[in-house]
């Protein structure tokens, strides 16, 4: 089996999970609320990957700072995400925002100049037209 094959069937699983929760969470509490104590969850994991390095993590000012860009704009795509589902139906919200990677294989392709396949380039299609059919 390859390296990536366990990890990634984790971070499907566990991204699967994250989609269906927040339905159910915002019953309960408004999406800002939700995100407080997403935020608070993010924190917990936070604190065992620092135990995890010893409470020694790589200070690299470069890697910091993407780093802490990515938990804001996945936090600003969490609130999006939960006042999306709110007024929508979750299956319908959870594939549309699931095309996401169209947008991460783009940056790839342009700022990274990864190629794109014909294979990937035709699924990139097919996305936006399952986007366009969610939306309308």
């Amino acid at each position: 089996m390859k390296s990536w094959i366990l990890p990634a069937s984790v971070t499907f699983l566990c991204w699967g999970i994250w989609g269906f929760v927040p339905k159910i969470t915002i019953r309960y509490i408004s999406p800002m609320n939700a995100l407080i104590f997403e935020a608070a969850g993010v924190a917990v994991a936070g604190v065992i990957g620092l135990a995890i390095v010893g409470f020694r993590p790589d200070l690299h000012p470069k890697g910091i700072g993407l780093a802490m860009v990515t938990g804001l704009v996945g936090m600003v795509g969490a609130l999006g995400f939960l006042v999306a589902v709110k007024s929508g139906k979750v299956s319908v919200v959870a594939l549309f925002t699931g095309m996401s990677p169209v947008v991460t294989i783009l940056l790839a392709h342009f700022l990274l100049s990864e190629p794109i396949t014909v294979r990937e380039g035709l699924g990139m299609v097919c996305a936006f037209a399952a986007i366009v059919l969610l939306a309308v």
